[in-house]
C-alpha cells in the first residue's frame, strides 16, 4: 500500500492563528485538492491527522469539523480522487492526551486502520509538532513551506526532513519517484 499522511491546516487549507471555526473559513490552498486527487488516481491512499483543539476550547463543535471534512472529501471527489481516513485530536494542549501532535497517537491510529507499519511512510506537515510526531514513529518527516512552514524552517528540523514548497510539489515528487 502506498500511504501518505497529511496534516490539515497549513498543508491542505489556509491556517489561522484564530482557528478555522466554520466551513466558510475552511479555504483550500492553491493546488492542494488537485494534488490529493492526482495521488489518489495514481493509487496512493491519502490520510489526514489533524490537531483540532478548537473543539476542546469550545470554538466550534464536532458537527462543524465533520462539515469541513465533508467539504474536503467533496472537493477531492470533484477532481476525480478519494480521500482516506481523517483522524483528529479534539483535546486542548493541557489535557495530556496521547493523540495530540507532537505525540504520534493519530499516526498510530492511521497505521492500525490500514494495517501498515509507519517506518518510512511520509508525513507532511507545516509545524515542528508535525515533524516531531513523524520522527517519534520513524515516519519520513516532510515539511511544506505553506501555513507555518516558513517559520518552522527557522527552527532545528529532524535529521532527514524533506522540504517542499507546497503539497503540489510533494505530489509531483511522489508521482515521479
Amino acid at each position: 500500500m502506498k500511504l501518505l499522511i497529511l496534516d490539515r491546516d497549513g498543508v491542505i487549507n489556509h491556517d489561522s492563528d484564530a482557528y478555522i471555526k466554520t466551513v466558510d473559513e475552511w479555504i483550500p490552498l492553491p493546488g492542494a485538492i488537485e494534488a490529493i486527487a492526482r495521488l489518489s488516481q495514481a493509487g496512493w491512499t491519502v490520510a489526514v491527522a489533524t490537531n483540532q483543539s478548537g473543539i476542546g476550547r469550545g470554538y466550534y463543535d464536532l458537527a462543524t469539523l465533520d462539515a469541513m471534512h465533508a467539504r474536503l472529501r467533496e472537493l477531492v471527489a470533484e477532481q476525480g480522487g478519494e480521500l482516506g481516513l481523517i483522524v483528529h485530536c479534539p483535546h486542548s494542549p493541557d489535557e495530556g492526551c496521547a493523540c495530540r501532535k507532537p505525540k504520534p497517537g493519530m499516526l498510530e491510529q492511521i497505521a492500525a486502520y490500514y494495517g501498515v507499519s509507519l517506518p518510512g511512510i511520509w508525513f507532511v506537515g507545516d509545524s515542528s509538532s508535525d515533524l516531531a510526531a513523524a520522527q517519534a514513529v520513524d515516519c519520513q518527516p516532510v515539511l511544506v513551506k505553506t501555513g507555518k512552514g516558513e517559520r518552522t524552517l527557522g527552527k532545528t528540523l529532524p535529521a532527514g526532513t524533506l522540504v517542499f514548497d507546497d503539497l503540489a510539489a510533494v505530489a509531483a515528487r511522489l508521482l515521479h519517484l
